[in-house]
């Protein structure tokens, strides 16, 4: 009788503009004829998880590659424009938020507060008559507290900008975008597809939903535009998505590569692949507000992600479990520009890692757990 095929599955990790480190492993994992049964993917990872399987056959890397071009912009665009094409604020949505806001009266009460510009008059008295205290950070304390945070039309306007209801740099779902219209989900549900999985966290209810491409799944909602875009909807950057009338933000904020029921739904699994492409090397310091805030969202996603490895193995010792781990060990040179040069050169690096990868392929069986006790980690429930 002959052994059954390996079961794999791959892990596809969250990094926005480092997705061109898995388009480049999926290359070369293709031309060495592996493939896999099962995708867990999470974030960016899952957007490269849902354009390679509805592509059509044979055609999977080509279609990854032209439609995240599509999303990064050539490198002259990008100097003086560097956001990418799909990040684009909900502007008609921002002015109907601002005039409601204008139109609502409760928001001019407290504008004007005696205490406050009392004390301020005095501080700002003080300041003035006391020549020591005159440096840069007196100067810029008097100025947002002394002046702007008392003057009525300043607190209106810092409220109108913070406190309406647009709460996202910019938004990814409409139901009738044409980016999402030419995503053909359909192709996901047909019979020979394999199951993938992401997840978002719901807000509402306080948990982490998880979806997936096959119907009728108990505790998992359908893989649609709505998720797709609830699964990549980062605080403070995208606007949270409406699922059934609740309100989903990034499940990568929970679990970065997205381990969670992988064991559960596939316990005959051989091996799990993991392309995580985040790694805190890669973070270097800001010489500007637009690395700054590359480096909030990243360096956290980098050190979790490497965290949630970490645990994922010492679970499988604890288990005992004969499931491989093969990692793809991420490039340090991959920055975070959406850029076309980025995204080529992310994905030779893929491409790379994952030929250093095959030189030790089959990989070894993990070691038993050497820790007397199990810690307690988000995967003790696997």
């Amino acid at each position: 009788m002959s052994e059954r095929p390996i079961k794999r599955a791959i892990a596809l990790g969250g990094g926005g503009p480092a997705v061109g480190i898995s388009i480049g492993a999926l290359k070369a994992l293709k031309k060495a004829n592996i493939t896999f049964d099962v995708w867990s993917c999470s974030c960016v990872g899952s957007w490269l998880g849902v354009i390679y399987n509805q592509a059509d056959p044979g055609l999977e890397v080509e279609t990854a590659t032209k439609f995240f071009k599509d999303i990064f912009r050539p490198d002259e665009e990008y100097a003086r424009f560097p956001i990418a094409r799909v990040f684009a604020p909900d502007f008609v949505g921002m002015v109907n938020d601002s005039l409601n806001f204008v139109l609502n009266p409760k928001n001019y009460t407290n504008l004007l507060v005696p205490e406050a510009i009392k004390r301020a008059s005095d501080d700002l008295l003080r300041f003035s008559s006391n020549p020591s205290a005159w440096n840069v950070p007196n100067l810029n304390s008097a100025f947002l507290n002394d002046m702007l945070a008392v003057n009525p039309t300043t607190r209106f306007l810092t409220s109108m900008i913070f406190m309406s209801a647009n709460n996202g740099l910019s938004r990814l779902f409409y139901a009738d975008s044409d980016f999402l219209k030419a995503i053909q989900f359909e192709r996901l549900y047909e019979p020979n597809k394999p199951p993938i999985y992401f997840n978002a966290y719901n807000l509402d209810k306080k948990y982490l939903q998880m979806f997936t491409n096959k119907k009728n799944h108990p505790g998992y909602l359908p893989i649609t535009a709505e998720s797709i875009c609830a699964n990549s909807a980062l605080p403070y950057i995208v606007a949270p998505v409406q699922i059934n009338g609740d309100m989903y933000c990034e499940g990568a904020t929970i679990d970065t590569v997205n381990f969670e029921h992988l064991l559960e739904n596939h316990p005959d699994l051989d091996e799990v692949w993991v392309s995580r492409i985040l790694d805190r090397k890669q973070v270097r310091p800001a010489d500007n507000l637009y690395q700054s805030m590359n480096n909030l969202v990243m360096l956290f996603a980098s050190t979790t992600s490497e965290d949630d490895v970490k645990l994922f193995k010492y679970k499988l010792r604890e288990m005992n479990s004969k499931v491989k781990v093969v990692e793809i060990h991420v490039s340090h040179q991959t920055n975070y520009d959406w850029t076309w040069s980025n995204l080529e050169a992310s994905m030779l690096h893929g491409e790379a890692a994952v030929e250093r990868a095959l030189k030790n392929y089959p990989p070894l069986p993990l070691e038993p757990a050497c820790l007397p006790q199990p810690i307690n980690c988000p995967l003790a429930r696997l």
